[in-house]
């Protein structure tokens, strides 16, 4: 195995692929460098005298500057390298992209059509409060109702999803609250859902009606708590007609044209950008060039990446809904006092990750070379096929959240530090390297790591390709297995 790894022939930084002592003889490519300090997988060693000032350059762009003069061989971390990024920007649209070779035959699955047209890959009944009260309620109704119909009926689970909110809450979270939960409540996984309100809440019941519009009422049943004598009785009755009619549904052949997969990454080290999230990006490519549709999320994770991502847009509308998408997150950061730049977490750096820049430039590379077709904001449901992105924050919940609401089936989510979170669609935990996945295996679905055991990166995407149809036609996460299923609505003003 090699000792590090040079991304990009402009960088002057190598990775370490292992742990590297102080005085080692390191090769990189014809070039030998002496490790001047101890390096941890996963960090940087300087590749060659870099000045005070200078950019530090890594997948070949800028990933901050350095703040004192740096010898060949030495570690590049914090204590040497800050961010470069800056306010607000001016952007111009220089467009830089290819067109992706259209694949046939497609790839298939078996899946879940719907009456409206759409495509599920489980069959499951929700049980959504309108607001928190009532979380409790439809905890016990899930439970009492999955107790009757276990392992019967052609349901694939009974499953409640609690949120704290519903009330309380004013203007844009208030509209944000309901349209999230508007979204779920239409998803296509969701073979059945029972909503249930408390009845004195600022989200009424007949307010969700008015925004879900055209609904189903065979699919979709409302409760009321405070107009029943028991709710808990009422609630699983109402579940026993949505299973009668949910239980008609069976998986057929479905085309990967029908699949909406999100894009998310959390717990990331220096190995998401080079393992994990390249081979998304990579099998993004490949859903695209068969008809599907892939969502790349988490704003300010693009900060320092971000024209990559315009110079992709295929219009210069779509550009400008990219800047509007960048700006207005560095906006809400200002407005709420806090620096744009300061994102990577403990676990990032413990795991070799430095600046912004640097954690951006490895997570965009999820979405691989496609054209963007399309911008979606925070509770907007995705219609443009191809690569789209989305308004949501960095947050691993509210993000993979998001990505549901928006009409992804499925999830991936890449991690090097290891996360055992699920949300309410399947979450397929990819790891980065493979220390994690033999250390925590029950969390993970897939081992991007053996890329640096040198596998061929064609050999992984038909693996991870084929690991997703098979999730997608019924097989269960890790998290699905262990009941990881939570959601969570994103906050930005004022509680009442």
């Amino acid at each position: 195995m090699m000792q590090t790894l040079r991304i990009n022939r402009r960088d002057n930084v190598v990775v370490a692929l292992k742990d590297i002592d102080v005085d080692d003889q390191v090769k990189v490519g014809d070039t030998v460098i002496r490790a001047r300090e101890s390096v941890k997988a996963g960090h940087k060693l300087a590749l060659m005298d870099i000045n005070k000032g200078e950019n530090i350059v890594k997948y070949g762009y800028a990933i901050g500057k350095a703040v004192t003069d740096i010898k060949k061989g030495e570690w590049v971390h914090s204590h040497n390298l800050c961010t470069g990024l800056s306010d607000l920007l001016q952007y111009d649209y220089k467009p830089v992209f290819s067109l992706i070779e259209k694949k046939e035959p497609l790839d298939t699955f078996m899946g879940y059509k719907r009456e409206n047209g759409k495509t599920g890959i489980r069959n499951e009944i929700w049980v959504i409060p309108t607001v928190s009260c009532v979380n409790r309620i439809a905890e016990i109704i899930a439970r009492r109702a999955s107790e009757d119909h276990s392992g019967k009926d052609n349901i694939d689970g009974i499953y409640e999803f609690k949120h704290p909110y519903g009330c309380s809450q004013v203007g844009e979270d208030h509209q944000a609250t309901q349209k999230i939960l508007a979204n779920l409540v239409m998803h296509p996984n969701a073979g059945g859902v029972l909503v249930i309100g408390l009845g004195c809440e600022n989200n009424q019941v007949k307010d969700m009606i008015k925004i879900l519009g055209d609904y189903n009422p065979m699919q979709v049943k409302f409760l009321v708590a405070q107009e029943v004598e028991d709710e808990i009785e009422a609630g699983v009755s109402l579940i026993n007609e949505l299973v009668d009619y949910a239980s008609g549904f069976e998986r057929e052949k479905c085309s990967i044209e029908n699949l909406v997969v999100g894009h998310k990454c959390g717990g990331s080290d220096a190995f998401s950008g080079i393992t994990a999230n390249p081979l998304v990006g990579k099998l993004s490519d490949m859903l695209v060039s068969q008809g599907g549709t892939a969502i790349l999320t988490e704003v300010p994770e693009m900060f320092g990446a971000e024209t990559i991502l315009m110079n992709r847009a295929r219009t210069r509308d779509i550009f400008l809904d990219i800047v509007k998408l960048i700006n207005d997150f560095k906006s809400y950061y200002k407005e709420n006092g806090q620096p744009i730049f300061e994102n990577p977490s403990p676990g990032n750096k413990e795991g070799g990750i430095t600046t912004l820049e640097e954690k951006s430039l490895g997570c965009v590379t999820k979405g691989g070379d496609s054209i963007v077709e399309g911008v979606l904001g925070y509770t907007d449901h995705v219609c443009n096929r191809g690569l789209n992105l989305l308004s949501a924050p960095g947050n691993d919940l509210v993000a993979s959240t998001a990505l549901a609401a928006a009409g992804c089936q499925i999830v991936l989510f890449t991690t090097g530090r290891g996360t055992p979170l699920g949300t309410c669609v399947p979450t397929v935990k990819i790891a980065t390297n493979s220390n994690i996945y033999e250390r925590k295996n029950n969390w993970f679905d897939f081992n991007a790591g053996s890329l640096l055991q040198g596998n061929s990166v064609e050999l992984m995407v038909e693996e991870l390709k084929n690991c997703i149809l098979s999730i997608a036609s019924g097989k269960l996460t890790k998290a699905e297995e262990f009941g990881f299923r939570e959601i969570a609505i994103f906050k930005k003003g004022v509680t009442l």
